[in-house]
């Protein structure tokens, strides 16, 4: 399906290129070991400056930042400390780069303080509680959101799985989000969603998304995916750390775009885009 996405004044065309969201971590503990939160504040900017610059050399089309640790058992940090991670790096990225900067948090001051310098899209993985200020931020700011499927929190999402019927429910809740969004006056050309992959979800709910992605296009709204590494890839492969689930990384890429995926969140621009390129050829043709 083909869907114009408005972020700020960008305007993304999504359906014939498949959009690639380059991940900036300013976090000291990413799991995939690309933090750029590391020695004084001005070395962890230059990190995230000289990280994000090479993705859009690589041809990324969206840096989405984030301060917080999503991955399970992560510990929460308050809204302070994520301020004092992220919005130093997007003042400085908004200065250099002309394409849209996300960031990747749920916290209303954050977002507050994130578009006030320059981002335009608010990645939200906590869309299952939303918070209706940060909403009507978004609104106000007439930024995008993405609209994330999780149970429970980071430090709790793994536990105790279980569905009754795993791609139903997703979808009754991102519809849910959805509504929620436009009750608050966010245009659905504003709205984005992500089924949460490794959110929440066994090693087979994971690739069942996969597999069934095409059935979440009853929600109307552009698909947004993040596989990269994650540790389901680790698990099919029998892979126990980040360097071994490249492979394996790259090969949910095709199948994502193939079953209906818009944008590819991941941590390697250059391959990952050249995959995703390759794939839309076989799709579209080759002058997509």
């Amino acid at each position: 399906m083909i869907y114009i996405l408005r972020a700020g004044p960008y305007r993304l065309h999504l359906g014939r290129r498949t959009q690639i969201m380059g991940i900036v971590n300013m976090t000291p503990d990413s799991f995939s070991g690309d933090g750029c939160f590391v020695g004084t504040k001005s070395q962890g900017i230059n990190k995230a400056l000289a990280q994000a610059g090479r993705f859009v050399r690589q041809g990324a089309d969206i840096i989405d930042i984030g301060g917080e640790s999503s991955r399970p058992g992560a510990p929460r940090i308050t809204a302070q400390e994520e301020i004092r991670r992220v919005i130093p790096a997007i003042q400085a990225l908004a200065k250099k780069i002309s394409i849209p900067i996300s960031v990747d948090t749920y916290k209303p001051l954050v977002a507050r303080y994130a578009l006030d310098s320059g981002a335009t899209i608010v990645n939200n993985i906590m869309a299952c509680n939303p918070d209706k200020s940060l909403l009507r931020m978004v609104c106000r700011y007439n930024a995008a959101i993405v609209l994330m499927h999780m149970r429970g929190t980071p430090q709790t999402m793994q536990r105790h799985i279980h569905y009754q019927n795993l791609i139903a429910e997703i979808i009754h809740f991102l519809k849910e989000s959805i509504e929620n969004c436009l009750e608050i006056g966010i245009k659905s050309d504003r709205i984005i969603i992500d089924p949460g992959i490794g959110f929440g979800k066994t090693v087979e709910h994971n690739l069942q998304i996969i597999r069934q992605l095409r059935r979440f296009e009853v929600l109307k709204r552009p698909i947004l995916i993040g596989t990269s590494y994650k540790s389901f890839i680790g698990k099919v492969l029998h892979k126990d750390g980040i360097a071994g689930r490249q492979g394996g990384s790259l090969a949910t890429i095709p199948a994502c775009i193939l079953n209906g995926a818009h944008i590819m969140r991941v941590h390697d621009v250059r391959l990952s885009g050249e995959v995703a390129r390759m794939t839309d050829a076989i799709i579209h043709g080759a002058t997509t």
